[in-house]
């Protein structure tokens, strides 16, 4: 039986902890851009019109980054735990693909100063999520 108590648990808690905060900046960048005069609630009113500025609508890319491609590690993580395959292997594998999306923010959110930096952090942690459903199928296949 799944106990709550499994490690897989922190680093997919950390990851949503993560995204929250990067949808708090989502208001924070839209608000600033209305004060400066940047842009009006109608450039808001079907998503975000092509008038709202890029480092107005960097907040909410990087938020739908996040809950992209990051639904197969929640799912990897919950089908983990429920068939009892959790074990370092996998627990090492979920912090460092949470490590990689953070970079990935960073990267995107403070740094952007090239496609290549961010590119790689995406790229590898795409890498992990898939090592991980690997892992699972063939731990599956094995015990079949």
């Amino acid at each position: 039986m799944p106990t709550f108590a499994s490690p897989l648990f922190l680093p997919m808690t950390v990851l949503a902890m993560w995204t929250l905060t990067v949808l708090l900046l989502i208001p924070i960048a839209r608000f600033k851009a209305g004060r400066a005069g940047q842009v009006t609630v109608e450039d808001f009113r079907f998503g975000e019109s092509g008038a709202v500025p890029d480092a107005t609508r960097l907040p909410n890319r990087n938020f739908m980054n996040l809950l992209e491609v990051p639904v197969l590690f929640y799912l990897a993580c919950l089908v983990t735990v429920l068939l009892g395959l959790g074990d370092a292997w996998m627990l090492a594998l979920a912090w460092v693909y949470v490590g990689l999306r953070i970079v990935h923010s960073l990267i995107h959110l403070r740094l952007n100063h090239g496609v290549v930096p961010r590119l790689a952090a995406f790229a590898l942690s795409n890498l992990v999520v898939s090592l991980m459903w690997w892992t699972l199928l063939y731990r599956q296949l094995i015990a079949a």
